[in-house]
């Protein structure tokens, strides 16, 4: 059986992420190459991994151009997102880009085109559509067992990013928002197949007028209430003031039931100890006393199933599901820049772009 042959154009978080992922399923992927400016975090991926064979890069530019690769996942920061992109699509690959897919519309739609002109795939990383949780309240849902949703309320908020490219809206596009909003915001748009009528937000606004980070460009607050064309309503929020560990919450408010998620801190394991742990959870400051720690979180946060959607998707050459196609990330975007807009303005703005 012919395996997909991957190059990763970053070694740090993201393809730590993505790398768990591979190396679940060597019978269907063979990782051809990896780039990074660093080698040294190269050799320390492969080596946690167990990837062989590979070529190492220190220029992503030299890879794309000599990797005898299928597809090219970026897992770089926000800003290089859009000349990876646009240089793999160039030379014939298929690529994986990790949310946002751009810092800007303009970017994102340029990536779009592209891909659409040459015939290759994007597919856009969003986790959240892969949790076995929230794939699970979303299967109860569309059982239709309780009834039509009314209002769904959705987000991802920790203490703040630890790299350095967020603190800059030039390098991340935005705040919290576009940092950890951008999970709710696709998921519900996946959800609702895009079709959105209307929002009104607000956010902290950056630098001095932020809660907590005052050293920060973009908002370290954000929200937004949206309305979709089915009528539901929703409030999706992120934000950068919420100490203990990553919160992801989903909540779904039907005519005949509810439905409560807790993705961080709903596990079966329960631990007290006085000296603390190594690790519980993604952002948690203490592990002193109690804890849920993560049983296998990059399964839980829907990496792995992620990866396997894609490399099965690349081998058969076709278009990832809703939610996970480059047009998705690009609406996802839309969005967001139309969220700092209404936050920014003070004004609701309505979606001149869905169809009837």
């Amino acid at each position: 059986m012919k395996k997909l042959r991957v190059l990763l154009v970053g070694a740090a978080f993201s393809a730590d992420l993505h790398s768990d992922g591979y190396s679940r399923i060597p019978d269907l992927v063979e990782i051809a190459g990896i780039c990074d400016k660093d080698t040294g975090r190269i050799k320390e991926l492969a080596e946690r991994y167990g990837f062989t064979g590979y070529r190492a890069y220190d220029d992503f530019n030299t890879a794309i151009e000599d990797c005898d690769c299928d597809l090219v996942d970026i897992c770089m920061p926000n800003f290089l997102h859009h000349e990876v992109a646009i240089k793999a699509l160039n030379a014939g690959r298929d690529i994986i880009c990790e949310k946002p897919l751009a810092t800007t519309v303009e970017d994102a739609e340029d990536m779009v085109a592209t891909a659409e002109r040459l015939g290759k795939q994007i597919y856009y990383a969003e986790d959240w559509l892969f949790a076995p949780a929230f794939r699970k309240a979303k299967a109860i849902l569309e059982s239709g067992q309780l009834g039509r949703p009314l209002y769904i309320r959705a987000r991802e908020c920790h203490s703040g990013s630890h790299s350095p490219f967020a603190q800059s809206i030039r390098y991340c596009g935005g705040g919290c928002m576009v940092h950890l909003g951008v999970h709710p915001v696709g998921f519900m748009l996946a959800l609702k197949d895009n079709r959105w009528s209307e929002l009104t937000a607000m956010t902290s606004g950056g630098g001095e007028t932020n809660l907590v980070h005052q050293k920060m460009e973009g908002e370290d607050w954000a929200g937004v209430f949206i309305r979709f064309a089915d009528g539901t309503y929703a409030t999706l929020e992120a934000n950068y003031v919420t100490v203990g560990g990553m919160e992801d919450v989903l909540d779904i408010y039907c005519e005949q039931g509810c439905i409560h998620v807790d993705l961080s801190f709903s596990g079966p394991v329960k631990v007290f100890s006085i000296p603390g742990l190594d690790y519980t959870v993604e952002k948690a400051e203490i592990t002193t006393g109690w804890s849920t720690p993560a049983v296998d979180e990059k399964y839980s946060l829907g990496y792995c199933d992620e990866i396997l959607h894609f490399v099965e998707c690349a081998l058969a050459g076709k278009e990832a599901q809703v939610g996970l196609r480059g047009k998705d990330g690009l609406e996802t975007l839309r969005v967001i820049d139309r969220i700092y807009r209404s936050a920014r303005e003070g004004i609701r703005i309505r979606n001149d772009r869905m169809e009837g």
